[in-house]
């Protein structure tokens, strides 16, 4: 939960998604070509007054290959995203980075396979914000795979995400010929080869400005990502996935040394909402570990001792694996800015945790929507600054949502959330946020929603 609130909020927003065109059948079919945009806007009231670019992008399509520009939420991971305790690397936590990139929309059935096996890709450029390191960028790259067609009761799923933030000067760092070249970060073109195939600095490309003996011994910039695996499968009425995200941020993960760290999950989910008077559609029981990172020892020539990978810190990056003041990754991994004042160390002050995250979703009288999520964690800091025994935190949220017919206004959601921290981690606190939710679409007969597209879930 945010430690600092708002009195007032107010949301605006517009989206054209891409448009199917209609033919003599039923079913519409997808135009081959087609754009879209988006903007949403936040100003919030309060001890500090803000105006929140959330998203602001172009986008076009070819088939299933997208390509766009700006800012754009999203979630990257094999998981649930509606009532996740939050995706390892990338978890929507953070406003979204600018980026330019090209992919696929979703799943896109590879021909020879007749839908068997199919691909979701992503690759990207972004660009940070200053901080302690100035004109950084993001690359970013995605491969899933699905084996199973889509009316399949059981469907496979397998795949990897790649972050890096990269190049840049850092004037804090301009007097240590060990971490930079008089400021100087790895850049150039030699260095985004290594930084795309994850190579080492130590290459041909060692004479490329910013490329020093830290950048040699390991690979350039900060880089991060997980290797996920998950099945999904119906059972009578309910759809099941059970998921597991395997973190990585140094060579521990291929030795097997940091194996124990990760974020599993199964979630059952009603093929069709409930029809009783209290209904629960949506179930999810997560377990998040951390703790291990390959064991307190980082020895590069040892794999065995390829340990200590303090996660979502960095040396040069010092602002660590975060954007605008927020966590990129899972928001369970606390910022020295938002623990308490005895518990603050290296910017990510606690990288060690051991999460139980349950959530569940559904609606009374199919007219009243609710969500809750509670979490428990027990923190032990960084291996560098260790915390005391007994540092728990309990994080609890229930929304609910339900249509309201306002004189003016016609109809709309009215919102209602209530938030809880509680435990020796973060300080107590409590929040209540009601709001108002006014949509309007203009849709002329023959624009529909892209079934192809599906939804961005949003992490609130």
């Amino acid at each position: 939960m945010p430690t600092s609130g708002s009195v007032g909020t107010v949301r605006l927003g517009a989206t054209a998604d891409y448009r199917p065109t209609r033919t003599d059948s039923a079913a519409p079919k997808p135009r081959p070509f087609d754009w879209g945009y988006g903007v949403n806007m936040v100003a919030n009231a309060g001890t500090t007054s803000q105006l929140i670019l959330q998203e602001a992008y172009v986008k076009g399509r070819f088939h299933q290959i997208e390509l766009y520009a700006g800012r754009r939420r999203n979630i990257i991971g094999l998981m649930d995203t509606t009532l996740s305790s939050g995706a390892y690397a990338w978890s929507g936590n953070a406003l979204p980075i600018p980026v330019i990139q090209i992919g696929t929309i979703g799943y896109a059935p590879v021909k020879f396979t007749r839908g068997l096996i199919a691909i979701n890709a992503i690759f990207n450029h972004g660009w940070f914000t200053d901080g302690f390191v100035q004109n950084s960028y993001l690359h970013q790259k995605t491969l899933y795979g699905r084996l199973g067609k889509p009316n399949w009761r059981v469907k496979l799923y397998g795949g990897i995400s790649h972050q890096v933030q990269w190049s840049g000067y850092a004037p804090g760092l301009g007097n240590d010929p060990g971490l930079s070249e008089n400021g100087y970060l790895a850049s150039g073109v030699g260095s985004y080869v290594n930084v795309i195939t994850s190579r080492r600095g130590a290459s041909a490309y060692t004479t490329n400005p910013g490329v020093i003996s830290v950048d040699q011994g390991n690979r350039i910039g900060n880089q991060l990502g997980s290797v996920d695996v998950a099945i999904e499968f119906n059972v009578s009425a309910y759809n099941v996935m059970i998921y597991r995200q395997n973190p990585y941020e140094t060579g521990a993960l291929y030795y097997l040394t940091s194996i124990a760290d990760g974020l599993n999950g199964i979630r059952l989910q009603r093929k069709q909402p409930g029809t009783s008077r209290f209904s629960v559609d949506h179930i999810l029981f997560e377990y998040f570990y951390s703790k291990s990172q390959g064991g307190p020892e980082f020895v590069i020539e040892d794999p065995k001792r390829r340990g200590q990978t303090n996660n979502f810190n960095h040396s040069q990056y010092q602002d660590g694996w975060t954007y605008l003041g927020r966590t990129i990754g899972t928001p369970f991994l606390s910022q020295r800015t938002e623990v308490r004042p005895n518990l603050v160390s290296s910017t990510i002050a606690n990288n060690r945790v051991s999460l139980v995250h349950v959530a569940a979703a559904g609606s009374v009288n199919q007219r009243i929507a609710w969500l809750l999520k509670l979490s428990y964690s027990q923190n032990f800091g960084t291996y560098p600054s260790p915390y005391p025994a007994d540092i728990n935190q309990f994080s609890g949220l229930v929304q609910v949502a339900t249509p309201v017919s306002i004189p003016t206004l016609g109809e709309c959601q009215l919102n209602a959330s209530l938030a809880l921290d509680r435990g020796q981690l973060l300080y107590n606190s409590a929040g209540v946020y009601i709001g108002l939710r006014k949509t309007i679409t203009s849709q002329p007969v023959d624009r529909q929603r892209d079934p192809t597209t599906g939804s961005r879930m949003l992490r609130q």
